[in-house]
């Protein structure tokens, strides 16, 4: 069911591409290295990347050490890897933790040494990969310096090492959630999920991505595993996002729930899909069923009322129907059907708008809050928990102000909340106007993906179907790869979306 082959995959994106390229049927899951990657990887090392290093594999100094040796001995190597840090330093983004995403993203767009060409068309880059594009010469000419081809075969040995320690536990991990939700075990599959381990990389962090019905991660083991809860929550996205995107009608039907949870701390894209907000409390049950040990029910419970309040409604619901489901031979594809036909919307509807919510949740399209920082710390961070309380004119008239910057780092945020606001006033010009300043001008992911999502729901309402398709299919390049993102755009690629009257929630 997990298939290990620690042998180089010329590129990641082929794998996208021509997932039969090697011939022979592919597993569901696959435990794999990459020299792409590997590469792209260990040339942000040598010029600052240094994340958790004291606690690396061992082989991450072995190459770092090897690269040293090789750029001392060639003052073309010494040369070109002053052109190449000089690059790396002139575009660190003001957010630390989208440096290492960034590169792991062009990495997934590049093709295998020693010229690491693109494999897609440069409009179609996601923009954090377009943003560090330029990278790509300059890497390229360091690998041939350095010798890096050598460097990698060198360290082959000790990457299989690694790929063979973690793969049981994660064969185990995977097999055992498949056994839960009942999914076959063996067996080729279309679908693919693919583990990239690169040990250059900080230990227990991980990058997941996914393209069309293909999910990809990339992480380096710590404590000797890869990270196994953000492996089986990808997992399980992986496993169970199709199933409420293939139910427009079940989901509208739900649509009331969404109007319950407007003032909870959820990030907005739960608010505006209903799927997302299934999807996600339904895994989030799982999860809370999964954990290990005996007599662990307390805190099972107590990990379901976290995520009730944190806006995830839903989950109790599913919960308790996980209890009649473990013990019958029915999978999850065949029973969760009617876990949405029998639903009582109302009575999940009202649960909702008793539940207290959270203070400190994350929020994930734009910024993520601290647990330990729940006031607002900026105009915006105001503007924001205005809206999402209905002050709509509060919210504004401090958006406006932080907007007025335009050079301020808080702008673009400002404006994809006026471009919010706008579109709950229905004022299409504005926010038109707004989400377009928003691509313009921001540079986080996220962003980007959601304002052309609202975008292409604009354009949609206003049957100008082309112009939405196009917005859809941006967003899916957008380079924020989250499941949220992958299932609102591909649901507006899949049929037009429509609004109520201006009383009524709007249509998922």
């Amino acid at each position: 069911m997990l298939r290990l082959r620690s042998r180089l995959v010329v590129g990641l994106m082929a794998v996208v591409v021509a997932p039969l390229a090697f011939g022979q049927p592919r597993s569901k899951v696959e435990l794999e290295s990459n020299e792409t990657v590997f590469a792209v990887v260990t040339a942000i090392n040598v010029c600052g990347y240094k994340d958790d290093l004291a606690s690396s594999d061992p082989v991450r100094q072995e190459v770092l050490n090897a690269v040293e040796r090789a750029i001392g001995q060639s003052p073309e190597a010494g040369s070109d890897a002053r052109e190449l840090c000089g690059f790396y330093r002139d575009h660190l983004p003001s957010d630390p933790n989208r440096n290492l995403s960034q590169y792991i993203s062009l990495a997934l767009s590049l093709g295998p040494a020693p010229d690491f060409k693109p494999t897609v068309k440069e409009a179609d880059l996601p923009p954090d990969a377009s943003y560090v594009l330029g990278f790509v010469p300059l890497v390229s000419k360091f690998y041939q310096a350095t010798n890096l081809g050598a460097i990698w075969k060198n360290v082959q040995p000790q990457y299989e090492q690694i790929i063979e320690k973690v793969h049981d536990p994660l064969a185990n991990m995977i097999m055992a959630t498949d056994i839960y939700l009942k999914n076959p075990i063996s067996g080729s599959s279309a679908r693919h999920f693919v583990i990239y381990v690169e040990p250059m990389v900080g230990p227990g962090h991980v990058n997941a991505r996914n393209y069309g019905d293909d999910y990809f991660l990339v992480g380096a083991p710590g404590g000797g595993t890869l990270a196994q809860e953000e492996i089986r929550h990808t997992y399980l996205h992986f496993s169970l996002d199709s199933l409420a995107m293939k139910r427009p009608t079940a989901m509208k039907k739900l649509n009331p729930v969404l109007l319950a949870v407007q003032g909870a701390p959820l990030d907005v894209a739960y608010k505006k899909d209903m799927a997302l907000l299934v999807t996600e409390s339904l895994i989030r049950a799982i999860e809370a069923r999964l954990m290990p040990g005996k007599n662990v029910e307390p805190q099972r419970q107590e990990a379901v009322a976290k995520d009730m309040a944190e806006g995830f409604v839903l989950t109790r619901y599913f919960y308790e129907n996980l209890l009649k489901f473990e013990p019958e031979s029915v999978s999850m594809k065949d029973a969760f059907p009617d876990w949405l036909y029998y639903m009582d919307v109302d009575k999940q509807r009202k649960l909702a708008l008793e539940t207290k919510w959270s203070t400190d949740a994350a929020t994930e399209v734009v910024k993520s809050k601290s647990p330990e920082n729940t006031q607002p710390q900026s105009q915006i961070e105001t503007a924001e928990q205005k809206m999402q309380a209905g002050d709509l004119a509060g919210a504004e008239k401090i958006a406006l102000q932080v907007a007025a910057a335009a050079n301020g780092p808080d702008a673009p945020r400002a404006n994809f909340l006026l471009g919010q606001i706008a579109t709950l006033n229905r004022d299409k010009e504005k926010a038109v106007s707004y989400f377009e300043t928003v691509l313009r001008t921001a540079q986080d992911p996220a962003m980007i993906a959601w304002a052309h999502i609202y975008l292409g729901r604009i354009y949609d309402v206003d049957d100008e179907r082309d112009i939405a398709v196009k917005h859809y299919q941006a967003a899916l390049r957008s380079g924020d790869n989250s499941p949220q993102v992958k299932a609102a755009a591909e649901r507006g690629l899949k049929s037009p979306y429509e609004r109520r009257g201006s009383s009524e929630p709007d249509k998922q």
